[in-house]
């Protein structure tokens, strides 16, 4: 793909006239594809390639903008993917690959520069594993040192406390749980790092889908606690 400077280049030499010009220099921001308008220019701005939401897409819109990303030699992110929006984007890119449990399509072309510090992933319970995989996923796509620590919720708090010193050793601990949210005070209570909490919509009637956990992270009284919107593990 060439850049808008070589585009200026071709058209001054006299290879591409204006309208040609136009056309390139306006490809390597965005595309129309008629389903969506892809911001190519998103990496230069931000260092990676737009990530690709596929919740509520066809399969084919998923692989059309998975392949025309693909095609720009970036690294490839489809986040909330189901079998068959992988299936079709399988079929346009045969390097990609699904991880069920994340419910993500990712297409590695390029390798960042490994960290040496960890983000530890740390869930309440099992029922927590789809979000709690789709943020191990995405920060080991970029390129982050990942220890999972899973199945350690309030109610059987010993198993917590058996794996402290493998979070504390973590630069970053993403906390992942349901029902109350109590995990990421109890968490932010025991390190010195910063907590980011994640509250899923897990959980019996009063939970109501995960606000009761939202709120409860909310308004923790452990210092150094952030929280995200309800199942966003992305």
């Amino acid at each position: 793909m060439k850049t808008p400077e070589e585009i200026l280049e071709d058209y001054k030499a006299g290879s591409l006239d204006l309208a040609q010009a136009t056309d390139a220099i306006n490809s390597c921001f965005f595309q129309d594809m008629g389903h969506t308008t892809l911001d190519h220019d998103r990496a230069r701005r931000t260092g990676d390639a737009e990530v690709i939401l596929a919740e509520q897409k066809t399969p084919r819109q998923v692989a059309d903008i998975f392949e025309s990303i693909a095609k720009r030699g970036a690294n490839v992110l489809a986040t909330r993917a189901s079998a068959d929006q992988y299936a079709a984007v399988k079929a346009a890119v045969p390097g990609a690959a699904f991880h069920e449990t994340a419910r993500m399509i990712t297409l590695k072309q390029t390798e960042g520069v490994q960290r040496d510090t960890s983000i530890a992933v740390v869930s309440a319970g099992t029922s927590d594993a789809a979000v709690a995989e789709e943020a191990a996923f995405t920060c080991e796509f970029y390129d982050n040192p990942v220890v999972q620590i899973r199945d350690v919720g309030v109610a059987g708090i010993h198993r917590l406390l058996a794996r402290i010193d493998e979070i504390r050793a973590a630069k970053v601990v993403i906390v992942v749980a349901g029902m109350e949210g109590a995990l990421p005070s109890v968490v932010g209570g025991l390190v010195d790092k910063p907590v980011i909490a994640v509250p899923t919509s897990v959980g019996y009637g009063a939970a109501f889908g995960g606000v009761t956990a939202l709120l409860g992270m909310l308004t923790s009284c452990a210092a150094g606690v952030s929280v995200v919107n309800i199942d966003n593990g992305f």
